[in-house]
């Protein structure tokens, strides 16, 4: 268990390190302070179940999976929001680029629409790439419940972007 002074001690030791670290590796000093900041964030949380035995490598270890994490969220959002823009060259005639505009037009609005329990699954399992066991050890939640919920974001996709 590690309390309070314990975990000044360790904040104070391991901040700048850590943040050095997550920095090499993702380039950019706003995101190695903010991904150092929830690495601390973690293990404050989970302080009461935190022995106090090797420390310095459960550090490193979240940091350098948060990074993963954040690369893989940024990459898919750039992959997203590049497939989401027509480019230039694009061979699609006046009316494909209306329905086009059109479908994402409604596409956003039934995202935002949609409620967000199923919202939040849907966006990890299509845009962050989680498996649903991953999804549900990030939510707490069990793996039914992802399937659940994926399962009604589907179907309410279905339902705004289909209409009869």
């Amino acid at each position: 268990m590690l309390n309070k002074i314990e975990f000044k001690k360790l904040f104070d030791t391991y901040f700048d390190t850590i943040r050095n670290f997550v920095f090499f590796r993702c380039g950019d000093e706003d995101t190695a302070s903010d991904i150092t900041q929830e690495v601390f964030m973690k293990v404050w949380e989970k302080r009461e179940q935190l022995c106090n035995d090797n420390l310095k490598a459960l550090l490193y270890k979240m940091a350098n999976e948060m990074t993963i994490s954040n690369h893989r969220k940024v990459k898919n959002r750039n992959d997203f929001e590049q497939s989401m823009t027509l480019s230039d060259e694009s061979d699609l005639s006046p009316e494909d680029e209306m329905i086009f505009t059109e479908f994402r037009s409604l596409y956003a609005k039934a995202l935002k629409l949609m409620p967000e329990t199923q919202r939040v699954v849907f966006l990890m399992s299509r845009y962050e790439e989680l498996k649903y066991h991953e999804i549900a050890k990030r939510l707490n939640i069990s793996v039914k419940a992802v399937e659940k919920r994926m399962s009604a974001a589907l179907q309410f996709l279905r339902n705004e972007l289909i209409q009869p």
